[in-house]
């Protein structure tokens, strides 16, 4: 069982604080959804986790092991793995060939196509030819076959169609019942928490309500008070 735990984090852009005094946890067998309004944070939050951009303070754990000051190539080699916004995919390089870009030692290519059969189909044919749909499979099976223990994801429904983004929400959910910690960034608040476990909302950078997806879902006004910036509701017990 594996655990990302995020401790007291501060990430800052042009020496300005957009991140501040973040705590929370994403287990394995889990979802942590992280909701929020625009510029709350969140995808600093994600890149501050993966390395992409340096930290200001705090620490980031996975199973004990500290790495906010590692690389991202050590991060990912402990077990972290980030889908970033904007379907980043090999272009010229087909379905097939995007997978095996990732294949990590004792991985399957089964997996990635039996995660989203969809792929099978397509895996002749250039990643540039591919759905947005399509593409957006092919960047979380391409995570999925680098071993990972968490599994970060950024706004993945962008600019695509709800019935896409249902099917994806599904695929997510399967990986953390298979046992992956998924960190989970989200602009569809209802779909995300449908299938989450804890939710965190940000605002303004900091984490403003920590606690069940059900119960959120169940409180729209509450959520609305958050988005818009509500004060700090008590965090559940860890």
């Amino acid at each position: 069982m594996s655990r990302l735990v995020v401790s007291n984090l501060s990430i800052n852009r042009a020496e300005l604080p957009v991140v501040t005094s973040v705590d929370l946890i994403a287990e394995s067998g889990a979802i942590s959804v992280v909701l929020g309004a625009n510029g709350a944070g969140k995808t600093t939050l994600l890149e501050g986790l993966s390395g992409i951009i340096p930290v200001a303070g705090g620490t980031i754990a996975i199973d004990g092991r500290e790495l906010q000051n590692a690389r991202p190539g050590t991060r990912s080699r402990e077990g972290l793995a980030h889908v970033e916004q904007g379907r980043t995919v090999f272009r010229q390089l087909t379905t097939d060939e995007n997978l095996r870009v990732s294949l990590h030692p004792g991985a399957d290519m089964a997996e990635a196509y039996a995660l989203f059969p969809e792929l099978l189909q397509r895996r002749a044919v250039k990643a540039s030819l591919l759905s947005g749909g399509e593409q957006q499979m092919l960047v979380i099976a391409r995570a999925l076959l680098t071993r990972p223990k968490v599994l970060l994801i950024d706004e993945m429904s962008a600019g695509l169609a709800p019935v896409i983004v249902t099917r994806l929400m599904t695929a997510v959910r399967k990986l953390a019942d298979d046992g992956l910690a998924v960190l989970l960034v989200e602009q569809f608040a209802a779909l995300a928490l449908s299938i989450g476990n804890r939710a965190y909302v940000m605002s303004r950078g900091r984490v403003v309500y920590d606690g069940d997806c059900a119960k959120l879902r169940q409180s729209p006004d509450e959520l609305h008070r958050l988005y818009l910036g509500g004060t700090e509701v008590p965090a559940e017990a860890n």
